[in-house]
C-alpha cells in the first residue's frame, strides 16, 4: 500500500484519500448530503426520545422520561379496569358452589374463559396448551385421575398440588425398590414384567408369573390394590388401564421401580385467588375426563 493523500483521480476527476492496494485507488468521495441530515436528525430524535421516555437504566429502577410512558403501567392499568368489569361477574363465581357453576351457563362461560386463559399462562406449560400431557405431566382428557377427577378433587389438587410442600398437599409418592435396596436387580425385572401383563403387553421370554405375582403381592398391593387397579387416596395408578404416566416399556418400569417417582404439582393456594381456581377446576373438569 502506498500513500498519496491529496492526489486526484485521472478518471473520476476527485481527490483520493491517499490509500492505494494493489493499484485501486480510495476515493474520497463524501456522503450524500440527504444521508448526513438524515444521520443528523437520528441523532437528535435519539436525544428526544432519551428526555421524552423513559430510557436510561439505573441502579434499581430507570429514567422516567418527561411523559412518564410505560406500556407496562399502561397494560397494568387495562387489565385492572378490565377486572373491575368483571368484579361482579367474578364475585357471583367465587360465591356459587362448584356444581352450581356447571349448571349456570353465565357462571359457566365465564369460568371456562376465565379458567382457559389461567391454564395457558400457568399449567399449559407442564401439561400442554390442549391439556393432553407429556411424560411425567398427566393427561387432563381422560378419565384417570391420580387423585380423582371430580370437581371438587380437581379444584384440591389445584389449591394444595401435589408433593408441593403445602400442608394440604397430596403425599403419596412411588418408592425407589431398587435404590432402597428393598428389591434385588431379577426381582425388579420380574416385577417389572408382571406390571406389563396387568395390561396385557407383551413380558420377557422365560418370565416367572408366579414369582411376579408375589413380589407384587409382597411389596405393590398396599398402594396399588389387588388387581393393580390403583388408589386415589394414594395417588398410586392403576396399572391396568394402558395410560403411563412415564412410559409402560420395561426399561422405563424398571426405572421407576429402582429409583421410584415423585412428580411434584404446585400449589395455587397464595398464587391465585380463589375464584380463579375455582374457574381453573371447572375449565379442567369441562375438558372432557372429570367426572
Amino acid at each position: 500500500m502506498t500513500d498519496h493523500q491529496g492526489e486526484f483521480d485521472s478518471v473520476t476527476g476527485r481527490s483520493t484519500t491517499g490509500h492505494e492496494w494493489d493499484g485501486i485507488k480510495e476515493l474520497n468521495t463524501p456522503l450524500p448530503r440527504w444521508w448526513v441530515i438524515t444521520f443528523y436528525l437520528t441523532i437528535i430524535w435519539a436525544i428526544g426520545y432519551w428526555i421524552v421516555y423513559p430510557a436510561w437504566p439505573l441502579i434499581s429502577s430507570n429514567t422516567r422520561g418527561l411523559l412518564g410512558y410505560s406500556t407496562r403501567a399502561n397494560l397494568a392499568v387495562e387489565l385492572a379496569n378490565l377486572e373491575a368489569l368483571r368484579g361482579e361477574k367474578m364475585a357471583a363465581l367465587a360465591a356459587a358452589p362448584l356444581a352450581e357453576i356447571e349448571k349456570d351457563p353465565a357462571l359457566l362461560a365465564l369460568a371456562r374463559a376465565k379458567g382457559r386463559t389461567v391454564f395457558g399462562d400457568n399449567c399449559a406449560p407442564c401439561h400442554g396448551s390442549g391439556a393432553a400431557g407429556a411424560k411425567g405431566y398427566p393427561n387432563l382428557n381422560d378419565d384417570e385421575w391420580l387423585w380423582g377427577g371430580t370437581l371438587e378433587q380437581i379444584m384440591q389438587t389445584i389449591q394444595y398440588g401435589a408433593r408441593s410442600g403445602h400442608a394440604k398437599t397430596h403425599e403419596g409418592q412411588m418408592l425407589a425398590f431398587g435404590k432402597d435396596g428393598v428389591l434385588k436387580a431379577d426381582e425388579i425385572v420380574t416385577v417389572a414384567n408382571y406390571v406389563r401383563s396387568l395390561s396385557g403387553l407383551s413380558t420377557r421370554k422365560g418370565y416367572d408369573a408366579a414369582r411376579g405375582a408375589k413380589i407384587f403381592a409382597d411389596n405393590c398391593v398396599a398402594c396399588h390394590g389387588d388387581g393393580g387397579k390403583g388408589n386415589q387416596e394414594l395417588g398410586a395408578p392403576n396399572l391396568t388401564d394402558q395410560i403411563w404416566l412415564y412410559g409402560s416399556d420395561e426399561a422405563t418400569l424398571i426405572e421407576t421401580i429402582s429409583q421410584g417417582r415423585a412428580g411434584v404439582m404446585p400449589a395455587w393456594e397464595g398464587r391465585l385467588d380463589p375464584a380463579t381456581i375455582k374457574a381453573m377446576a371447572v375449565y379442567v373438569h369441562s375438558l372432557g375426563g372429570g367426572k
